[in-house]
């Protein structure tokens, strides 16, 4: 089998790119340290303002202990064509109430779950960005996404 050829892409492209991807993609993986052991598991952020990302979280989760101890974390969004963007970043409880109304409001699946945004189950992280990378299926790769 022959060694597939590195795309390329135009560097004025990669921002909206990754953009895109963060946008479409649904269900991205999220790194976490639990002591000298890395965690991924799949999230469903509940709010997205360009590369900072929001993921509610409940008080009893494993990851909820393991970002306290450690808030750096990592998100990775994987497209269908296995395009990938990387957020690396410190996860951050939101203490905003007028924010947090807005998640709430916004996410009937919180709701639902949860019934009340004063549930004292419901945590939300931000996931403010430090670093952000973008890599086209087979770029072998990555590509430092511009932060403004």
């Amino acid at each position: 089998m022959s060694k597939p050829a590195p795309k390329t892409i135009d560097p004025k492209e990669i921002p909206q790119r990754a953009a895109e991807i963060v946008k479409k993609v649904r269900f991205p993986m999220l790194a976490t340290m639990d002591g000298n052991q890395p965690r991924v598991r799949p999230v469903s952020p509940v709010r997205t303002e360009g590369f900072t990302v929001y993921v509610a979280n409940l008080k009893s989760y494993g990851k909820t202990a393991e970002i306290a101890l450690n808030p750096s974390v990592e998100l990775c969004y994987l497209d269908e064509d296995h395009n990938q963007v990387r957020i690396t970043g410190k996860a951050k409880i939101v203490d905003d109430r007028n924010l947090l109304e807005e998640i709430w409001n916004a996410n009937r699946l919180l709701q639902h779950y949860l019934g009340s945004v004063d549930n004292p189950e419901l945590v939300v992280y931000r996931i403010n960005p430090e670093r952000v990378r973008f890599m086209l299926e087979w770029a072998l790769q990555y590509y430092e996404v511009p932060l403004e």
